[in-house]
């Protein structure tokens, strides 16, 4: 049975100081052992978020790094930087980054491997936008966008990774997929997955689905049978996240 993982990615928001006393308010909320926790905050908060995540059942993880380990390329952060700090996830190809940063399929690709590489655990977005959905694309989008982030990408690696479906115009909406919605993708996502690999593979992968998650509907969406979880946005950055984690 797959556990299921929340993750809250922060996005541009908190500072060091606040980043700090959100996990403290947070910590014991979102106890729950049945459910992996990830806080992703900034980077300029990451020491300070795994050093005050020790002890709990929270995981950290980063929202992004680039796909070489040093070199001349400024402002970017390297995946065994990330290592080196403790963290143990990190977000790729999020849709806010393809939009505004020009990230393809194929600059995914080479950032899951890297991430692999240096045994961080991706969480993979994909998603359309309202557009594509309306020329009913939703289906095929995700699956190419799934076939070129797992380029490469061994079964055995592949079965450690986690797949975030994000209907993009949902995202910080307060629009939501309907839990059908969702579930209709997370589902073709699975099979994709599985043709790609095997049933085996595709069982074993966690499937998030993103798009103003909160307290109100999390217990919905997570109770479909192909959802292991959330990957929420503005409501992990206040206490209701805690009711996001303990949906049940």
């Amino acid at each position: 049975m797959r556990k299921m993982i929340i993750a809250g990615n922060w996005k541009m928001n908190k500072t060091p100081k606040e980043a700090l006393a959100l996990i403290e308010e947070l910590k014991p909320l979102v106890k729950n052992d049945e459910v992996d926790v990830v806080f992703c905050p900034p980077y300029v908060s990451l020491m300070l978020a795994v050093e005050a995540a020790k002890d709990s059942n929270i995981e950290i993880g980063a929202q992004n790094m680039y796909f070489e380990e040093g070199g001349a390329f400024t402002g970017e952060i390297a995946p065994n930087m990330l290592k080196e700090l403790g963290v143990k996830y990190v977000i790729l190809g999020h849709s806010e980054r393809r939009e505004y940063f020009g990230e393809t399929n194929e600059i995914v690709n080479k950032k899951v491997l890297k991430a692999i590489e240096h045994d961080l655990t991706p969480i993979i977005c994909c998603g359309e936008t309202l557009e594509q959905r309306e020329q009913g694309i939703t289906v095929d989008l995700v699956r190419t966008q799934i076939k070129v982030a797992l380029k490469d990408v061994s079964a055995e690696d592949a079965k450690d990774t986690v797949i975030a479906y994000e209907p993009i115009w949902a995202i910080g909406t307060g629009v939501t997929a309907t839990s059908e919605q969702a579930e209709e993708v997370c589902a073709a996502i699975r099979q994709v997955i599985g043709e790609i690999y095997s049933g085996d593979v595709a069982d074993a992968i966690r499937i998030q689905y993103g798009g103003s998650v909160n307290a109100g509907n999390a217990k919905e969406l997570f109770a479909m049978e192909n959802i292991d979880g959330g990957l929420v946005g503005g409501a992990s950055l206040k206490a209701d996240f805690g009711k996001v984690v303990n949906y049940k």
